[in-house]
């Protein structure tokens, strides 16, 4: 019997190959966890919007962790509570993006705003996330630093090119420490797996945290260990070996 009852799966370059698709060993390896009893939710930073299809496709009716933990859904579709950024902090990266002229976006309840798209009135919609990208590192980290000295937000990325911000306290860690409550179960009781900066507090605070093959280095550093790449089914390699299979790992 696995210690563990819940896996929490990033989405982009851990779940999903890239081609953006759940391979077949991944899948499967899913079904016979949930068949086993244990929970398997995502935890990303996508918005909801762009998860639902992928947990749609799984037919999963677990627990949703999107945007990085500023929304936690108890299902698909059942909201169980969602954290707001302050309108000011967006006025104020909006400022600095065109400053710096880089990307960015944003992730609203509604939906998402990018560079192309932005809101026409930035007071109605209830912001979630605010992202920069930008190949130009010097550019990344004189705003990363400029953004740190405010002390007001979760500062991590979901590619060596980007930023995403969220509330302070905001985590995907704060987000399954949620979902763990509402299971009755305990964060030791967690495999938490990415690639990414915004994987490390969840891949930190959970019982087993491993990084991707194809993790950012940092994101290596502090896994409990490291499995093959989102291209190598190593989703589906962790569940065998840690759930469904783990007196073979003693």
């Amino acid at each position: 019997m696995s210690q563990y009852k819940l896996v929490a799966l990033d989405m982009d370059g851990t779940l999903l190959n890239e081609e953006k698709q759940v391979s077949p060993a991944n899948r499967e390896a899913i079904y016979a966890a949930l068949e086993a009893g244990v929970t398997v939710i995502f935890s990303t930073g996508r918005g909801v919007q762009s998860a639902l299809p992928y947990a749609e496709e799984l037919k999963l009716q677990t627990p949703i962790v999107s945007v990085n933990g500023s929304e936690i859904w108890k299902a698909p579709h059942d909201l169980l509570k969602r954290t707001l950024l302050d309108l000011d902090l967006v006025r104020r990266m909006y400022d600095l993006a065109i400053e710096h002229d880089t990307w960015y976006w944003a992730y609203s309840v509604e939906g998402m705003y990018n560079r192309d798209n932005w809101a026409e009135d930035i007071t109605k919609p209830e912001w979630l996330k605010f992202g920069f990208y930008t190949e130009n590192k010097e550019s990344l980290e004189i705003i990363r630093g400029e953004l740190a000295r405010w002390g007001e937000l979760e500062i991590t990325n979901s590619h060596p090119d980007n930023l995403e911000l969220n509330p302070k306290g905001i985590s995907k860690a704060s987000g399954i420490e949620e979902v763990c409550k509402l299971l009755g179960i305990e964060m030791s009781q967690v495999i938490a797996m990415g690639d990414s900066e915004n994987d490390i507090a969840m891949i930190r605070a959970a019982g087993l945290g491993v990084a991707m093959g194809n993790a950012q280095d940092g994101v290596k550093r502090i896994a409990d260990l490291v499995t093959v790449t989102n291209d190598e089914d190593g989703v589906a390699k962790i569940i065998q070996e840690y759930v469904l299979d783990p007196l073979s790992t003693r």
